[in-house]
């Protein structure tokens, strides 16, 4: 996995729980803003958040 890994920038956990994603997800994904849905996985062993584009139909989240 750490072949493939991008740094794309660091942000603070909000209060709220939200984590503001960098505007460069918009220029390495295909992404749209208010319409991507995201399957978000948590690697224990690398203590990693892994977002990945959710794909209708699908057997996660559903």
């Amino acid at each position: 996995m750490e072949d493939t890994l991008i740094y794309l920038d660091t942000y603070v956990l909000q209060q709220d729980m939200r984590v503001r994603l960098p505007k460069s997800i918009l220029s390495n994904m295909p992404a749209e803003k208010g319409k991507t849905k995201f399957d978000i996985f948590f690697d224990s062993k690398e203590k990693a958040l892994i977002f990945k584009i959710h794909e209708e139909g699908s057997h996660e989240n559903e």
